[in-house]
Parts: structure tokens; sequence; C-alpha cells
């Protein structure tokens, strides 16, 4: 206490204020105590004076002052990150930044920036990006705030990119709770010590829902979208089982080997029938994008080719607006 009661009242600033940043190892044991016992710091560090301690200790090697390292620190499964916003504030505060822009079209988010000395860079991502690594419609804030969530993403790149001595190496805290590896609990708050980490439980994909999906999804993959992908995106939204992923598999190798000069195979019988307008008209009611992805899964069965080049239109119109919303 007297050491650091010392070095506040001698540590006067022209300004007329204090900096309470600690000088030696004692020093700095004492201030997270203090701040351990305080009811203004982030619930995790209550009561944990080491951890506190340790968050001091990444913050000076980037340049925050110890309050400022409690706010903007985080630790997600074991690996310490730093929240987007203090990334940012980081690299505009150094001399090697000259500039940094951000913006984003309703589609795809982009982050221009540039180094003294150096051209511009810049870095996307996009609603596709977004959906070929399974965070599209996904719960949480990529259902809530996609754009802010793409932002975040296209930040991340940039400036890990074009900074890396500013950030000394640091991930981006919104990057690392996206990672499939694990999914922890609280991901959303800021928080010091180990994450609980907790396996994604979801459901099988029914039977119906998958016979009425596997035309759409083999489709694309004709089109050039990979099996895999695919894949990603299909456990992202339910458990594929083993045989579920064989069939996939199989029907996409089969369309894929030659084919002999013949009249394509009429549709299978029972196929669904479906009303094209009135198909139209519930997609363009569609108020989220689980109920516009299962609608879009009927569209197959509609053989007129203009209306299903309508109805593609409207469902990627439909789509657009409820992940930019």
């Amino acid at each position: 206490m007297n050491a650091l009661a010392t070095q506040t009242n001698t540590a006067l600033r022209p300004a007329g204020g204090f900096d309470l940043s600690p000088q030696t190892f004692e020093q700095a044991l004492t201030f997270s105590q203090y701040l351990a016992d305080s009811d203004m710091v982030p619930k995790d560090f209550k009561g944990k004076p080491g951890n506190c301690l340790i968050a001091m200790q990444w913050g000076s090697e980037l340049g925050l002052k110890p309050l400022q390292s409690l706010q903007n620190l985080a630790v997600i499964n074991g690996r310490p990150a730093l929240w987007g916003d203090a990334v940012i504030a980081l690299v505009l505060s150094s001399p090697a930044c000259e500039y940094v822009t951000e913006d984003d079209d309703g589609h795809t988010a982009y982050c221009r920036v540039k180094r003294k000395g150096a051209p511009e860079q810049v870095r996307t991502f996009s609603i596709d990006d977004a959906r070929a690594a399974g965070l599209s419609g996904k719960q949480g804030p990529w259902t809530q705030y996609p754009k802010r969530m793409r932002q975040m993403r296209a930040r991340a790149f940039a400036l890990r990119d074009v900074f890396p001595d500013v950030l000394r190496g640091m991930p981006v805290a919104e990057e690392l709770q996206d990672m499939e590896a694990s999914n922890a609990a609280g991901a959303g708050e800021k928080h010091m010590g180990p994450a609980e980490v907790v396996p994604q439980q979801l459901p099988e994909w029914p039977a119906d829902r998958w016979a009425a999906g596997l035309p759409k999804w083999l489709k694309g993959i004709a089109d050039g979208k990979p099996l895999d992908e695919v894949l990603a995106w299909l456990r992202s939204k339910g458990a594929v089982t083993p045989a579920q992923e064989q069939q996939l598999r199989a029907e996409a190798a089969r369309q894929q080997a030659p084919a002999p000069a013949a009249p394509a195979a009429p549709a299978a019988t029972g196929a669904p029938t479906v009303d094209a307008e009135q198909l139209a008209q519930r997609m363009q009611a569609c108020t989220d994008t689980e109920a516009l992805y299962e609608l879009g899964n009927l569209m197959d069965a509609v053989t007129d080719p203009e209306q299903n080049r309508r109805l593609g239109e409207i469902f990627d119109a439909k789509l657009a607006e409820l992940e930019a919303a």
C-alpha cells in the first residue's frame, strides 16, 4: 500500500492527473489485489488477483494501461485475445498506420488499410464466406447482427496481416469465438481464466427434410460447390448421420460420372407438386433464414426453367435482406 501510495503521490502529471500504473513487481501485486477487490472490474476478474496481474502484463506489452487491459483482453479456449475495437484503436494510434476505412455493401464487408510507405491493402468478408464457414444463420450474433460480424472478420484479416508488429501476433477475440474446434460457454463475455468448452449438440437431420433438400444440395455440387463445404453447412444446421453422408457422397459421385447420351430420367415417383406462385409469396413473406432455406428446398419440385430461375432470384434477394437486417 505504502509503495503504491508513494507512486501515486509522486506521479502527478502537468495536466493535473496521475497514473496508477505499477512500476515494480510488488506494486503490481498490490494493485492487482485492489482491482480484484473492486466492484468496478469485469466479473471474471473479481476476486482473482492472479488474473488481473496477467492481464495487466499482456496489456503492457501491447501498450495498454492496466484498466484498459482488463476491459479489452479476453481468454477464449485458453488463448489470450483482443476485442476488435481495441485492435483498431491500437493500430490507429500507431505511427505506422496512415488510415483504416471500413464499409459494407449489404453483401460484403470491406476493410481498407494503409501502412506508411506501403500500398493500400484490402480484406473482405462476404455472406458467401460466412455461409461457407458455417456461420450464416448460426444462433447468436451471426443471426442478430450479421453486418457487424462481417465487419469484425474483415477488420481482423486486414489488421493482423498488415500490422502484426503493432498487435504482437495477438489474435482477435471475435474470430476465436467462431472457431469450430470449440464452443465456449459465455463466449460473448470478456473474461480471463480457462473457459468451459461445451460440445455443440445438434439434432440429427430428419429423414423427410434430408430427402427434400438432397436434390438442391446435389445441384449445388454439380454447379461447382465443393462437397466438403456443403457438408460443413449441413453440419452447422444439424447432425449428419454416417448413412446420410454416404448417400450424399454416392449421389454426388454418380452425377459427376459421364452419362450416356439419353434423355434425362423422369422425376422420382411421388415427388411433391409445388405451386410456383404460392412458393414465391411464401418466400417473400419469410422472416427468418431457417424457414427460408426450408422453402428453398422445394424449388427443385418446380420443373419450369423460367419459374425456377425466378424463384432462385427471389430466394437470393430475401436471404440478403434477412442477413443484412
